[in-house]
């Protein structure tokens, strides 16, 4: 284990002020605004800011003004973020960000959550920091196994587990493979769904009834991002890897449609520089086709194993996942359930005094 400091060379920095100052643009069919995927007037917008505006320096210090290590798991450099409590009794917390995320994503609640936790903020196996994968089989499994394996170096044999997106099937997976360690785990959404028991849709609320229409037009509006990814991951790479316009947008288009709020611009920004200067938005994509850890089915609808770790949901209105109650007890052991009223999937990014007060609160009910 070694300890990091992100200092990406200058010349990479000056590549892509070059590249973004050739960007050349695509037309654009009038009036179809976010119908067709982001608007040229955004990007033009976004690239313009990143160009001229983004202070990168300043993101920079402040990613580095936390405690950082890099050590080898299974082969896999992991990237983390570590920062200590300054309370004896804090329990530790391992937090997983999804995609397109990285441990940015949680910058504005480290230092309020430290208060109460030890936090391990790891950055996903080919995702930003931790670097691309050099080998196939990094799926949700293996990476828990990792997690489980990073927190015994740490020192920490209990430990509570956080998530949204992936990260909440990765933290559920940990607590499956290890609940003996796990305290707690706590997801901001949690997958669930029917699996055509008799009588399971009866009764739903009409809450309940959006929450499965909108799962219908997600997977045949919204799902875009994964087929492609998933179908193959190396053809797309080559565009990431050499357009950062085309890595902004990729990422602007599912900031935009999975936030209730809009996410800051160089909040936005500073995660697509951790891939682009890292050159790992095609790993990370790789984990499309592993992520259920099988090679039949790359959907999120695979066996779910049951969870008996102390679970608690935080449901924001407008994250991708949008569970049903019924459902996630049917396979989870859920002790905590708490509704918003606003918020996305970066809910540490939109909402990060809700985010705070839930995983606060249900952790306090576990000490």
């Amino acid at each position: 284990m070694r300890t990091f400091r992100f200092e990406p060379d200058r010349g990479a920095l000056d590549d892509l002020r070059e590249r973004l100052d050739r960007v050349r643009w695509p037309d654009e069919v009038p009036g179809v605004g976010w119908g067709y995927g982001v608007p040229l007037a955004r990007m033009k917008e976004l690239v313009g800011h990143w160009r001229t505006g983004y202070d990168w320096d300043g993101a920079l210090a402040e990613l580095n003004a936390h405690d950082q290590y890099v050590t080898q798991i299974d082969g896999q450099d992991v990237h983390f973020l570590h920062v200590r409590s300054a309370r004896e009794d804090a329990l530790p917390l391992l937090i997983t960000h999804g995609w397109p995320s990285s441990p940015v994503e949680y910058l504005d609640v480290i230092e309020p959550l430290a208060r109460d936790f030890h936090l391990v903020i790891p950055s996903l196996p080919g995702y930003g920091l931790s670097g691309p994968t050099t080998e196939t089989g990094w799926g949700s499994t293996r990476i828990a196994k990792a997690w489980l394996e990073l927190m015994t170096r740490l020192g920490y044999e209990r430990f509570g587990v956080q998530g949204g997106d992936w990260g909440t099937w990765i933290s559920r997976e940990v607590g499956v493979l290890a609940p003996e360690r796990v305290a707690g785990m706590h997801g901001n959404g949690i997958i669930c769904f029917p699996i055509g028991l008799p009588g399971e849709l009866d009764g739903l609320s009409e809450v309940e009834q959006e929450r499965m229409a909108f799962r219908e037009r997600y997977l045949t509006d919204q799902y875009g991002y994964k087929l492609i990814q998933s179908a193959r991951p190396q053809t797309f790479a080559y565009g990431m890897a050499d357009s950062p316009v085309a890595l902004l947008s990729w990422f602007a288009s599912v900031y935009h449609e999975w936030s209730d709020e809009p996410i800051p611009d160089d909040r936005l920004l500073t995660t697509v520089m951790l891939y682009w200067l890292t050159n790992t938005a095609g790993s990370a994509a790789r984990s499309f086709v592993e992520t259920p850890d099988t090679d039949q089915d790359t959907s999120v609808e695979w066996e779910l194993k049951p969870a008996t770790v102390p679970t608690s949901v935080s449901v924001f209105p407008k994250d991708i996942l949008r569970p049903i109650r019924r459902f996630a007890e049917r396979d989870n052991a859920i002790v905590g359930w708490v509704e918003h009223e606003r918020g996305g999937t970066f809910a540490a990014l939109e909402q990060p005094a809700a985010y705070i007060e839930d995983v606060r609160a249900f952790f306090a009910t576990l000490r």
